[in-house]
């Protein structure tokens, strides 16, 4: 039975408490940190986790000495290093939430712990347990869409002014970035899930609805592939919340919505009425005969965790995948602030992988204006943090 320490108390904590509590026979949640201890037993109470104790840090949970292994790290982005090394050092196994940290060197310190510690570090990416992705990731790998050309990416989200009232949202030295790092995260973990790290990278950045939020709002980028483009749009000013991935290729095209289109071109290069119903027949039938996830989202992430702590293997998200999302963010920022196109990977001594960077380079669009401690109602549904 393993034993997990739940580490910050805010809205996405309660998705880790829930899918941990889907698996009673593998594993206890047993302590819960945060420095508001106030936070931290409502939360447990309201899971009814009555025998958790409760610390305000970390090192003092340790210093209890609690048998932990598992920590969930549910805390706003720029904690996420010292408390993710904190842990490892101690040899408890870590699930971080995104993004994995503000930066390349941060990365590399986390991946530097787990590799001088028998534990092990997973990055949550959460999306890559849905049915429509693993739907996409199989047709994609069939080859029945062709060579790839083009990708468009929609991390569209919406966000009201208030959103960023919360203390540690808004600013770069708090959340580390706007909606490309916090939101589009996840979209772009899917794109590189599926396209692999871009040859360059170039975007623009911009705040064109928060005006109590330092940050971005809205960027749009590009990848450049080697014989493909992929348009990425990072958003928290979309109404209806209308994400979404279609991948473009040389025979057909398929959207993470579930439809496939392939046209047929005439003598005279226009498309043929009907295109080919015969490839559409195919991509549909890969796309039917892939079986539902046993578990999805956080549950699918979970398990995988728990199976790779259980049985000594890697998760299928790890510190590597994290890393390379941040790395392919910061080129997004990098290309924004800079106004040019930024080659990858980032060499160890750019100066944007470096701790600070972005703090000390980054436009401040707007004053943040407000700081709340925590908000008086709880978001309906949490789909991002």
């Amino acid at each position: 039975m393993l034993k997990v320490a739940i580490i910050g108390s805010g809205s996405i904590s309660a998705l880790h408490i829930q899918a941990y509590q889907d698996f009673p026979e593998r594993c206890e949640i047993i302590a819960f940190v945060d420095v508001s201890t106030d936070n931290a037993r409502t939360r447990r109470d309201e899971f009814g986790l009555f025998d958790a104790r409760v610390y305000t840090t970390v090192e003092e949970m340790l210093g209890a000495g609690e048998s932990v292994d598992v920590a969930s790290i549910c805390t706003p982005p720029s904690t996420h290093e010292p408390l993710s090394v904190a842990c490892l050092q101690a040899g408890v196994n870590v699930l971080c939430e995104k993004p994995m940290a503000p930066s390349l060197d941060a990365c590399d310190r986390i991946l530097a712990a787990e590799q001088s510690s028998d534990a092990v570090f997973a990055s949550v990416a959460q999306n890559r347990y849905r049915d429509d992705v693993a739907q996409l990731r199989s047709v994609l790998d069939s080859g029945l869409l062709g060579d790839v050309t083009r990708v468009v990416v929609d991390s569209s989200w919406w966000r009201g002014l208030p959103y960023y009232d919360l203390w540690w949202r808004g600013t770069w030295e708090t959340e580390g970035g706007g909606c490309t790092l916090n939101h589009a995260v996840h979209h772009i973990d899917l794109l590189l899930w599926l396209l692999g790290r871009p040859e360059s990278v170039t975007a623009v950045l911009a705040n064109v609805a928060h005006e109590n939020a330092e940050i971005e709002d809205l960027s749009v980028a590009v990848f450049q592939y080697r014989r493909a483009l992929a348009t990425v749009t990072s958003s928290v000013v979309d109404h209806g919340e209308r994400a979404g991935i279609t991948v473009q290729g040389r025979d057909a095209s398929y959207s993470l919505s579930g439809e496939a289109i392939a046209e047929v071109t005439q003598p005279h290069g226009f498309g043929e009425d009907g295109g080919d119903p015969h490839r559409v027949a195919e991509v549909d039938a890969v796309r039917d005969a892939v079986p539902p996830l046993a578990h999805t989202l956080h549950r699918g992430q979970i398990d995988d965790f728990l199976t790779a702590v259980e049985t000594g293997t890697r998760p299928a998200v790890d510190g590597h995948d994290g890393r390379l999302t941040i790395e392919v963010i910061t080129a997004i920022y990098a290309a924004g602030i800079e106004r040019r196109a930024i080659d990858l990977p980032l060499a160890a001594e750019d100066p944007f992988a470096k701790d600070g960077a972005l703090l000390e380079r980054a436009p401040r669009f707007y004053t943040k204006s407000a700081s709340i401690r925590a908000f008086n109602t709880t978001p309906q549904a949490v789909a991002a943090s």
